[in-house]
C-alpha cells in the first residue's frame, strides 16, 4: 500500500497568488483549496493571464472576452477571492517568453505572496494531455518567481519602485506527482462547486461537459483517497527556502 501523502503546511500562509492561463483554470478543483484558506483569513489574489476570449467556438472573441470575465470575477467571489486582475495577452496564443515573465513578476513585485499557485507546465498532467496556454502559463510562472527576487532581471521593475520579493512556496496543481494535500470540508467543497457553476454561459457551450455537482466532488474524493481523508486538493510543492535536496 502506498504511503499517504502528507497535509500541506499551510498554516502560516498569510497571501497566495494564483497565475493560471484562462477564467475557469483555478475552478476545476483548485478553488476548494482557495476556499479553505480565505475562510481561516489567508488572502488570496488571482492573475489571469487571458480573457479566455478563444474559448467559445459559437461566440465571437468580443463577446466571449466578456462573458468569461464576468464569469471569473463571480465564480472568484464564491471562495472569497476579490482581487482578481487579467492581463490581456492572447487566448489560445500564450506565449512564453520574456513578456510574460516580466508581467507575472510585476505582479508577484506588486501582492508581494509568500505562496504562488500555478498549474503544470508538463505535456502530461492529471487530466491527459496538457494544452499549450496552461504549459506557457505554468513555467512562465515557475520563471517570473525567480525573477521576482532577483534585483538584477527586470531593472525596469526598480524604477517602478517594486523591490525584488521571494516566495516561499511554488504550488503546482494538476502535476500527477503530488507531493502534499489540502483536506477540504463539506463547505469548502460546496464554495469550489459554485465557483465553478458561475461560468454558465462558458460550460453550456461544452458538449457533455458533466455538471460541475458531480464532477467536482468525485475528483476531491479520488484526491482525498491519496490522503487518507473523504476530500482533498492535491498539489506538488516546492519549499524555494528550503536546503536543496542534495545539501538536505
Amino acid at each position: 500500500m502506498p504511503d499517504l501523502l502528507p497535509a500541506l503546511p499551510d498554516s502560516e500562509f498569510r497571501r497566495v497568488l494564483c497565475v493560471v492561463a484562462h477564467p475557469d483554470d483555478v475552478e476545476y478543483g483548485t478553488s476548494s483549496a482557495v476556499a479553505m484558506w480565505t475562510a481561516r483569513g489567508v488572502d488570496v489574489a488571482y492573475l489571469v493571464l487571458t480573457r479566455g476570449e478563444a474559448g467559445m467556438d459559437a461566440s465571437p472573441p468580443d463577446r466571449t472576452r466578456e462573458i468569461r470575465t464576468r464569469e471569473q470575477i463571480t465564480g472568484s467571489a464564491a471562495v472569497g477571492v476579490t482581487d482578481v486582475q487579467f492581463l490581456d495577452h492572447p487566448d489560445g496564443v500564450l506565449e512564453y517568453g520574456l513578456p510574460l515573465r516580466r508581467d507575472v513578476a510585476r505582479r508577484i513585485r506588486e501582492y508581494r505572496p509568500d505562496v504562488v499557485l500555478t498549474g503544470s507546465w508538463e505535456l502530461e498532467f492529471v487530466a491527459g494531455l496538457n494544452m499549450a496556454d496552461h504549459r506557457v502559463a505554468g513555467l512562465a510562472t515557475l520563471d517570473a518567481v525567480r525573477d521576482a527576487g532577483n534585483r538584477w532581471v527586470f531593472t525596469e521593475l526598480l524604477a517602478d519602485g517594486l523591490e525584488p520579493w521571494q516566495v516561499r512556496w511554488l504550488l503546482v496543481g494538476g502535476d500527477p506527482r503530488a507531493t502534499h494535500g489540502v483536506e477540504v470540508t463539506a463547505d469548502a467543497l460546496q464554495a469550489g462547486i459554485a465557483s465553478l457553476d458561475a461560468h454558465e454561459e462558458y460550460l453550456a457551450g461544452l458538449p457533455g461537459h458533466p455538471a460541475p455537482k458531480d464532477m467536482l466532488p468525485m475528483i476531491a474524493s479520488m484526491q482525498g483517497r491519496a490522503m487518507g481523508v473523504e476530500h482533498a486538493v492535491l498539489f506538488r510543492a516546492y519549499d524555494l527556502q528550503a536546503p536543496p535536496p542534495l545539501l538536505d
